[in-house]
């Protein structure tokens, strides 16, 4: 079972921007402890960065501090940085065709946020045939108001991480790292 981590969005924008990630608190440093057990054990690993497209949008608009990779992802080795431009980093980005030169059958989600690019991602790989191990405290979000109504960070998180168990095996970061020095 070849696997890859995937480091969604870790960007300036969760930090610094207008969508600080609040739930779970933890979820950085996991994301960190991640990274360095890939490194460790030599697993390949892809840092993803979005990008928006919109003439002046508010925000991941490229060039701007907030659009950049935290400054400890930045520092940290990686195989390959893939930009996109949806939630999903597969689509209109060469994630597939690495993963596949690479052999990779499953794929690790670390990331930002839980119920966006991080959930668009892992069902989309399931959807192509990949095993989805989905890092429950390696992800995270921020609550959200809306017209439909608010919800907290701490159940959107629950909500999307009960819901990714159709499309993935949901663990914790302790245990994953554990796993890869079986």
């Amino acid at each position: 079972m070849k696997r890859a981590l995937l480091v969604i969005d870790v960007q300036n924008e969760y930090f610094t921007g207008r969508l600080p990630v609040t739930h779970p608190a933890w979820s950085f440093n996991n994301i960190l402890r991640a990274m360095d057990a890939a490194i460790k054990y030599k697993l390949p690993m892809a840092v993803i960065q979005n990008t928006s497209l919109a003439p002046g949008s508010p925000v991941f608009r490229k060039g701007t501090p907030e659009w950049e990779l935290h400054p400890e992802i930045e520092s940290r080795n990686r195989d390959i940085l893939i930009e996109k431009n949806l939630p999903d980093a597969f689509t209109g980005t060469n994630l597939e065709n690495w993963l596949k030169t690479n052999g990779i059958y499953t794929v690790a989600i670390t990331g930002y946020m839980t119920q966006n690019c991080c959930d668009t991602t892992a069902r989309r790989a399931f959807h192509m045939g990949y095993e989805v191990e989905f890092l429950s405290d390696a992800t995270g979000t921020l609550s959200i108001t809306n017209d439909a109504g608010s919800v907290t960070a701490e159940e959107l998180h629950l909500a999307i991480l009960v819901t990714q168990t159709r499309f993935g095996r949901i663990i914790k970061t302790d245990e994953w790292i554990k796993g890869l020095r079986l």
